[in-house]
């Protein structure tokens, strides 16, 4: 996780020299806040730390060019690059424009200048701070957060990177947001399916070959998974489900095959290389069972097995049916009572073909009946290595800009005729937004783990903490702090006031 180096509002001073007998040197204190926009000058500012940052995510995949700046057919912005609305990245790693740390961005119908460098942060041209989630600190918000200014959030990770932001305290400071949440402003909720094409892709290994492979000893199910110790406890549950039905278990977590070492670098893959690909289509079943559980969160784990013709048994948003091909291509976990029950069903579809293939059909075009699929397939504006279309970080800036400039027509419009307009209302995210349970355990009730599990020490406290800073920090701006170091005193506070039944 790249760490956000705190950005005060820095003052420079500037010497003026009073009048008469008794004149003498004077300091003035000139806060960057209060220069005016025809005093921005972006291309001379230092660059800020570029230090690598590299998520583990579905940017990891994404390709990027240094294209020119496009203007949309109904974009009329003739602004120069001084009178234009500014937007800061304040994850400066994630900047989606190379080189350089400030560009002009020409969207559908009004212009931005974009820029990671923070110096900028108090000025009054800058409009809205653009925040990657799983860097987002409450230790580290830039403050004081200023009125004129909006906060956007791009968040297409794991829950599990930022508690903070499934609890409403936290969710609320944004006022746009770009999550795998469909409820999200600009949802990013198919980022791991390219294309319906992938989905269409034929089988990679025919059930022929699948049904030799078992005869000859190949576990039906296979597991490979060498991120241990998430939130969603996944390993507790697979653990057992092994003790009623045969599993092939790569990777580090419940490792009980060794892989052959020349997929060794690809056990953690998100990528797509082929001999890992080959490996693992030959198997009928693929535990796809997410770090984080929480409503539309959905990773390559699902979206692969189907792409590869086998059948993922998944756990992780509790309505992935929603975004499915059909009712009868994926196993979801949580329909079983039971581990058990799970394994008796999945040694049923093992031993009967016919039964099998059923969660195939979605292979032909003409089985796909989910209309919501199909839809958001079609109507979303980014694509996933597709040139011809805006990345989804590009599509998001490009949002935040439209929003921003439609903010600040409709407020000069109230400042100028208060009595023929109503006052600008600004967006403000909600839970649904995010809003991911508490972690639980994989298998039993959490009462009856021991006091020194080691999931239990950790993610339901990782939980409670973050709405601890989340409350914190929501108490910081309402106090127009400036210090972001006192976000633990108010923390205390809250506890103390909670406490005394005030809060």
């Amino acid at each position: 996780v790249l760490t956000v180096p705190q950005m005060a509002g820095r003052r420079r001073l500037l010497p003026c020299v009073g009048l008469g007998l008794l004149a003498v040197l004077c300091w003035v204190w000139v806060s960057f806040a209060s220069l005016s926009g025809d005093q921005l000058h972006l291309d001379v500012l230092d660059a800020p730390d570029r230090g690598a940052f590299q998520p583990q995510s579905a940017l990891s995949d994404m390709e990027f060019a240094s294209v020119a700046s496009y203007r949309g057919p109904g974009n009329s912005d003739r602004r120069s690059k001084r009178e234009l609305p500014i937007l800061l990245w304040w994850s400066g790693g994630l900047f989606p424009h190379f080189p350089g740390d400030t560009e002009r961005v020409d969207c559908a119908t009004s212009s931005c200048l974009v820029t990671s460098n923070r110096k900028v942060q108090l000025y009054k041209r800058t409009a809205s701070i653009i925040f990657y989630g799983t860097d987002f600190r409450a230790y580290e918000a830039p403050l004081p957060r200023l009125r004129h200014q909006t906060w956007a959030l791009f968040h297409e990770e794991s829950p599990m990177n930022n508690y903070i932001l499934s609890h409403g305290p936290g969710i609320r400071l944004f006022n746009y947001t770009a999550t795998f949440r469909r409820e999200s402003d600009y949802p990013l909720t198919l980022q791991w399916l390219p294309s319906l094409e992938y989905l269409l892709e034929p089988v990679a290994v025919s059930l022929e070959e699948k049904n030799r492979l078992r005869r000859e000893g190949l576990a039906p199910v296979l597991y490979m998974q060498s991120h241990c110790d998430v939130p969603s406890d996944r390993d507790r549950y697979v653990h057992e489900l092994m003790k009623y039905i045969e599993v092939d278990s790569y990777g580090k977590c419940l490792n009980n095959r060794p892989l052959p070492e020349h997929l060794e670098d690809t056990a953690t893959a998100t990528g797509e290389e082929p001999g890992f690909m080959n490996f693992v289509a030959r198997y009928k079943f693929h535990l796809a069972l997410e770090n984080g559980v929480c409503p539309d969160y959905m990773t390559e784990k699902l979206w692969r097995p189907l792409h590869q013709g086998c059948v993922p048994v998944y756990q992780g948003s509790p309505v992935v049916a929603d975004w499915m091909p059909n009712d009868h291509s994926v196993v979801i976990i949580d329909s079983f009572p039971s581990p058990k029950a799970l394994a008796d069903f999945l040694k049923r579809l093992d031993e009967n073909d016919d039964e099998y293939v059923r969660y195939l059909e979605f292979k032909d075009p003409r089985r796909i009946t989910n209309t919501r699929l199909l839809e958001g397939l079609d109507s979303r504006e980014w694509g996933v290595n597709d040139m011809s279309k805006p990345n989804y970080l590009n599509g998001f800036e490009c949002y935040v800009c439209e929003q921003e400039n439609a903010r600040l027509a409709a407020e000069r419009a109230y400042r100028k005729a208060p009595q023929k307009t109503q006052p600008p209302q600004r967006k403000m995210a909600s839970n649904s937004h995010m809003g991911c349970p508490l972690p639980s355990p994989g298998y039993g009730d959490i009462k009856d783990l021991p006091a020194d599990d080691g999931w239990l020490q950790i993610w339901p406290q990782d939980y409670w903490q973050s709405l601890d800073q989340a409350e914190g920090l929501e108490s910081l701006i309402r106090h127009n702090e400036s210090d972001s170091s006192l976000l633990w005193k108010h923390i205390q506070n809250i506890a103390v006031s909670r406490a005394r039944g005030k809060h």
